[in-house]
């Protein structure tokens, strides 16, 4: 049983109720499982993430660890041992305020092929696609956990909101939860169309691409 977090902050009861929700909705639709993955959402200097250990399915908004920006543990059980790549997102981009891992079947799928583009994994094949996220880096395999993920989650944060851990799963980050969380899906179901399609599919043009990210600037 994961050990309650009862001292939250006022202003964080919101975001954590939040975070419970999208977890348990993820995990109800399949885009997670076991104590697979982990979620953050950061409220000014601290952050709200999920438990080590922790699954989706169960999480609450009295769950939750929280640390500050530097990773320091302040309250609530001990945090994912993913913590440092989260933070190493919000250091990196610092308008957005939530961060999704997950380890969904078809960008999982997509993060074990070989590598042909690791600033790119995958075609486009749709535009919302398009639109949300600008390339798909992947960033190179180390041990779930390990350090070093977080300066190689940094440098891939510089180019896209989102990103594959190869061999692992992919992340996700948003202005809102619900950006992140968007995106996360979005991701997922790209992944899965590209093994669907079998290298069959017709992909946009770089010129329909271009139109797209242009007209969503606008």
């Amino acid at each position: 049983m994961i050990e309650e977090n009862e001292n939250l902050q006022v202003n964080e009861i919101e975001s954590a109720r939040e975070i419970a929700q999208t977890a348990q909705s993820l995990f109800r639709r399949g885009y997670s499982f076991g104590t697979a993955g982990n979620i953050s959402v950061r409220v000014g200097e601290r952050i709200l993430v999920s438990p080590t250990n922790s699954s989706f399915e169960d999480l609450t908004e009295h769950s939750l660890s929280v640390v500050d920006l530097t990773g320091k543990f302040l309250e609530g059980p001990a945090p994912s041992k993913e913590t440092h790549f989260h933070i190493a997102l919000y250091e990196q981009r610092p308008e957005i305020r939530a961060v999704v891992h997950l380890h969904s079947t078809y960008a999982t799928a997509v993060s074990c092929l070989p590598v042909t583009d690791p600033n790119d994994a995958l075609p486009v094949f749709t535009p919302y696609f398009a639109m949300r996220i600008p390339c798909l880096p992947v960033v190179p395999y180390l041990r779930p956990g390990h350090r070093g993920l977080a300066d190689s989650v940094r440098q891939a944060a510089r180019l896209s909101p989102a990103m594959l851990l190869k061999n692992h799963g992919p992340i996700t980050s948003g202005k809102t939860l619900r950006e992140a969380s968007a995106l996360a899906e979005e991701l997922e179901e790209q992944a899965k169309l590209y093994f669907l399609l079998r290298g069959s599919g017709e992909v946009l043009t770089s010129e329909q691409i271009a139109e797209l990210r242009e007209t969503s600037r606008s």
